[in-house]
């Protein structure tokens, strides 16, 4: 029964219309299109969302870089006054430099230094009748030969590329007064242990620097106020003191007022000299000045015996004497020139020559006196010149200088008919080329802003050894 009724049930269904649809009409297709564009604009809208959300960051290109040529990157003021590194200047202990300058009264066995390494090494203001434009001569001092390790102290410690962050520095300024504390020594009866003292223990103090240890003191620098000579003892009984050949001086970079040809550690710079001029129209006005001279004389000669069999100097002295009518001399016996006359000076200005043979070394700090003004110096030792400043005067020396074989001078060669056998056209351009030097080799007042752009000695020679030190690591960072 029941099996029946469901038959039933079913059996009466209504049938499924299997029979065609009825053919669109054009309003029921403009329908079916607007909504299918809807729905495909609704899900590319939502892949594009998806897109966004989930893709991975890349690089974006600066807008600059499309429109514009590439430019060199931004560089401060000071990075470009700077273009080759900064200094670290050490703070050593006392005992290296200030204690010496304290106690300046002992480091001359004969007579006080207090006087000479006043004015931060400057010395006292040239008093008296010197033959300046009056208005030039406060930048006048007495300056001492030897007083450079002073001065580049001072200097360097208000140099625009001195940096207090030693972890940055390319250069490393040990401030030791090499010279001033071995003088005393160098004319008495000291030991060898007692001449090297100072030295001893500046290198040990150096050594345990954390700066000195990243480099092996490859990148530290010093300024020896005296010639190479004097630091340069190989056995106990010889002169001067053994700082040089000390092993750990091996790597450190050297400035002197001589340098040895053959040590490539070593610089030479100016002796200086006793003008220092305070701004560039001061120097401008002197080289002028020294440009009008009216010079009388064809040579002149500055200097003194020497009581000593064969002594150069005194050939050259009797030559001057014998040869009155074109030459000046000056003749310094005791210590008549030592802190300065101002008849060197006239010497020079008045002259087209002047005769710098060797002193107690190849070189001599008159021929920077000779040089500032407007003579043309005479050499009569290539090692006086030749590879000798080369940062400040060039390579040329024969450009604005003469050289004599000392040899053929003892053998009767007459210095005046050597010199007049040149033309004024070539003592013209020998003195132009030794005028437009002067800036290079001269220290100007450390106190000035107003040199501007102009660099003197001392700019040139740290440039030189920041220059140097950078090209020597490639451009690498120390780590």
């Amino acid at each position: 029964m029941s099996n029946q009724s469901s038959f039933e049930l079913h059996s009466h269904e209504k049938p499924k219309n299997l029979s065609p649809k009825k053919k669109p009409t054009p309003s029921s297709i403009r329908v079916f299109f607007f909504t299918s564009s809807k729905l495909f604009i609704i899900l590319l809208f939502q892949i594009l969302i998806l897109h966004f959300i989930f893709r991975s960051p890349t690089k974006s290109v600066p807008l600059q870089k499309t429109i514009q040529p590439k430019r060199p990157p931004f560089q401060s003021q000071e990075s470009k006054k700077c273009e080759h590194g900064t200094v670290y200047v050490y703070d050593l202990p006392p005992m290296f430099n200030k204690d010496i300058l304290n106690n300046c009264r002992d480091l001359d066995p004969w007579h006080s230094r207090c006087n000479a390494l006043s004015n931060f090494g400057l010395g006292p203001k040239a008093t008296g009748s010197i033959a300046v434009p009056e208005n030039l001569s406060p930048s006048w001092y007495w300056t001492d030969m030897f007083a450079g390790e002073v001065i580049y102290h001072a200097r360097m410690l208000k140099h625009e590329c001195r940096t207090k962050e030693p972890e940055s520095a390319t250069a490393v300024y040990i401030p030791f007064y090499a010279g001033l504390a071995v003088a005393k020594y160098l004319f008495t009866n000291y030991t060898s242990k007692e001449r090297d003292w100072h030295s001893v223990e500046l290198l040990k103090w150096v050594q345990d620097q954390p700066l000195w240890k990243r480099s092996n003191g490859s990148d530290h620098f010093i300024m020896l106020g005296r010639m190479t000579w004097d630091f340069r003892r190989t056995r106990d009984e010889d002169w001067g003191s053994s700082f040089i050949h000390m092993p750990l001086m091996k790597n450190i970079l050297r400035l002197g007022v001589e340098r040895d040809p053959w040590d490539k550690l070593e610089i030479s710079v100016p002796y200086p000299t006793g003008f220092h001029p305070k701004s560039k129209s001061e120097m401008n006005q002197w080289m002028n000045f020294v440009h009008g001279q009216n010079r009388t004389s064809l040579f002149t000669f500055v200097g003194a015996k020497r009581e000593v069999k064969g002594d150069f100097r005194t050939i050259l002295q009797n030559h001057c004497y014998n040869e009155s009518d074109a030459c000046r001399l000056v003749d310094c016996s005791g210590t008549r020139c030592y802190d300065g006359t101002s008849e060197i000076l006239e010497a020079f200005l008045a002259s087209d020559f002047c005769m710098q043979p060797r002193g107690d070394a190849f070189t001599r700090r008159s021929t920077f006196d000779c040089m500032l003004a407007g003579s043309i110096p005479v050499f009569f030792w290539k090692r006086s010149i030749f590879h000798q400043y080369e940062w400040f005067l060039g390579d040329e020396p024969e450009k604005f200088s003469v050289f004599i074989d000392r040899k053929k001078v003892r053998n009767g060669t007459s210095i005046r008919k050597v010199l007049e056998g040149y033309s004024k056209e070539d003592v013209r351009k020998m003195r132009e080329k030794v005028i437009s030097s002067i800036p290079k080799f001269v220290y100007g007042l450390m106190e000035s802003d107003e040199m501007g752009s102009n660099k003197d000695a001392f700019d040139i020679a740290i440039d030189g050894v920041l220059r140097r030190f950078k090209e020597q690591r490639g451009g690498k960072k120390y780590t």
